[in-house]
């Protein structure tokens, strides 16, 4: 199972990288060719809008078709996409790539985490499993804008959108030794089932409010950073610094994170993580200057950075096996409203009431959300019902 997960975490990467390099050039480009802000932002914003509307459809196929065909089809979209700006980079075409990118990033990403979710046999293991994947999207944010960056200054934009183009193709060539599992398809009398049934169950509900406030946190911080900083008059390079800190964080809490799994169960670490980030919130406004704001940064993402392992693990034992891609589908649909939404919101808020306000509204309304975290159902140690592939012999041993 090791082999084939690292497998499935080099895939995630490559199409991941596929979408973040081309977030950070198509809108550098733009620009530069004396396109404004607002015109970036709606650029920004087309990455995230195609996933929320594409995440639960997405979800639904891969709960018919399993892991290979949904990557073949975000194989399909995302390159062609990026190969048209290749051939013609103007801010049109930058704008079709962009949905195309982010559209084939949601259905790989959700094809992904349901079949190592399928993989995993019991709670112990899906906790473990899904730390080891969240190491994927933190690698990617980091590689992906890398290797464009290099290009673009090297030879480029357009031999930045080449790389990106080939890096679907890549993932398919190195999962293909991946087998599929059973538990893919729907029974024939649940086909017409609406995928807002599954919001009935009080645990999903919860679950989803968890998902939103702890999604909306680091919305919180990679939006206000920037602009509290430029309020204390600090210069570029300290405030990307202070981001980049954060990133570091939560990619190596995400590293302990296999160890941490195999020890504490998902209401206790979500929980602990909401306590800390409402009270880093609260602390974050009061930080008088760089060196305290990045300690900050970095406590901050250890604790939002142990997050999403844990709601990953508790969606797959909270929802049906045959309904986990509709469940993936709804958190995906929630984290990129989001994404989209709640930076308007923060911005305007702020400018009313101050930077330092939202930050203690909104600590204030995760701390007293972590009630829910704590009312999470303590999942069993029996195996999943779902066959998982060999622990010792076979190919992917």
């Amino acid at each position: 199972m090791f082999v084939s997960l690292l497998r499935l975490i080099g895939a995630q990467v490559c199409v991941h990288a596929c979408m973040t390099g081309i977030r950070m050039a198509a809108p550098l480009m733009a620009l530069r060719e004396g396109y404004g802000a607002v015109a970036v932002g709606v650029l920004l914003a087309l990455f995230a809008l195609s996933q929320v509307f594409l995440a639960l459809p997405a979800g639904r196929y891969a709960e018919r078709h399993g892991l290979h065909r949904p990557m073949r089809l975000a194989a399909a979209v995302a390159t062609p996409g990026a190969l048209l700006a290749v051939v013609w980079p103007v801010f049109g075409v930058l704008c079709v790539t962009a949905l195309t990118c982010g559209a084939a990033a949601c259905v790989a990403m959700i094809a992904l985490q349901r079949h190592v979710g399928l993989m995993a046999n019991g709670p112990s293991e899906l906790r473990q499993v899904f730390s080891w994947m969240a190491l994927g999207p933190s690698v990617s944010s980091f590689l992906g804008p890398l290797l464009a960056g290099m290009l673009i200054d090297a030879s480029g934009f357009r031999a930045a959108y080449l790389l990106m183009a080939l890096l679907p193709p890549l993932a398919l060539w190195w999962m293909r030794p991946v087998a599929e599992l059973p538990g893919h398809g729907q029974p024939a009398g649940d086909r017409r089932r609406s995928s807002w049934d599954l919001l009935r169950g009080k645990s999903f509900r919860d679950l989803m409010l968890l998902n939103w406030m702890m999604a909306s946190c680091w919305d919180v911080h990679t939006f206000l950073v920037p602009v509290i900083g430029h309020e204390r008059s600090l210069s570029a390079t300290v405030i990307g610094t202070i981001l980049g800190a954060f990133a570091l964080a939560a990619t190596a809490i995400r590293l302990l994170m296999p160890w941490v799994a195999a020890r504490l169960r998902e209401a206790t670490v979500i929980g602990a993580a909401m306590l800390a980030t409402a009270i880093l919130f609260g602390l974050y406004p009061l930080a008088s200057g760089p060196w305290l704001m990045g300690l900050l940064s970095v406590l901050l993402g250890f604790a939002l950075g142990s997050v999403q392992p844990m709601i990953m693990s508790t969606l797959h034992q909270i929802t049906p096996r045959e309904r986990h891609g509709e469940a993936l589908g709804m958190r995906s649909m929630a984290i990129n409203g989001s994404s989209v939404v709640m930076p308007l919101l923060f911005g305007s808020v702020g400018a009313v009431v101050g930077v330092g306000a939202v930050f203690w509204c909104v600590g204030a309304v995760v701390g007293l959300g972590s009630r829910l975290a704590w009312r999470l159902p303590h999942a069993t140690t029996e195996p999943s019902p779902v066959t998982a592939p060999p622990q010792n012999g076979g190919g992917d041993a």
